[in-house]
């Protein structure tokens, strides 16, 4: 499944738990900032070939979800997606459990979800008071979007991460902001992100 498509049936997911029915075309254009409704019917084509979803072509919010196989996902607190903010302990207590279909994870179980807070990744779609779904993980690829434990500042933060010789660059990706380069040694990776979930 494509990550669009992933984004798409979270939103519908999560539109339906808010409200207690399905999202128009224009409800899912305007929460994921996509911009045609042809792309729209495009993908949710591919959700009901796929068997996620049910459309009632003569319903406007005629999307139905079909059930499926979730996995409750601890929700343990915030990450800042700007600047770093300190962290003095991570509170591995829920404030409550979300539930993610597993296929929209990848069967991947060693998840938890974050709420996020800036807006230093708003050119990824990720927006101050989304949640990222991590997979815990302590290793990643150039590139990858890593939760990152800074030592020496006791600090968090949501970026790209890019390993440059003897330093790490960590990326934001919105281009008023600039790029934190510390260590290897400075860095822990605590996860890397997975989907993320918006609410409307």
């Amino acid at each position: 499944m494509s990550e669009t498509r992933r984004r798409i049936l979270e939103f519908i997911r999560s539109f339906m738990e808010e409200r207690g029915y399905g999202p128009t075309i224009r409800d899912i254009m305007k929460g994921l900032g996509i911009s045609t409704p042809s792309l729209v019917q495009h993908h949710l084509r591919m959700l009901e070939r796929e068997g996620h979803i049910e459309r009632d072509p003569q319903v406007v919010r005629g999307i139905k979800l079909k059930e499926r196989e979730v996995l409750d996902v601890p929700l343990l607190g915030t990450i800042a997606a700007g600047r770093p903010i300190p962290v003095p302990e991570p509170d591995l207590v829920p404030e409550r459990t979300l539930k993610i279909p597993i296929e929209l994870l990848g069967n991947r179980r060693n998840v938890y979800a974050l709420r996020v807070m800036g807006n230093s990744m708003r050119d990824a779609m990720i927006m101050d008071g989304d949640m990222v779904v991590m997979e815990a993980k302590q290793i990643a690829e150039n590139g990858e979007m890593v939760g990152v434990w800074l030592r020496r500042e006791q600090e968090v933060t949501l970026k790209r991460i890019f390993f440059e010789g003897e330093r790490v660059r960590l990326q934001p990706e919105n281009e008023e902001m600039e790029p934190i380069f510390t260590y290897p040694e400075n860095v822990e990776i605590q996860g890397r992100v997975l989907l993320v979930i918006r609410k409307v």
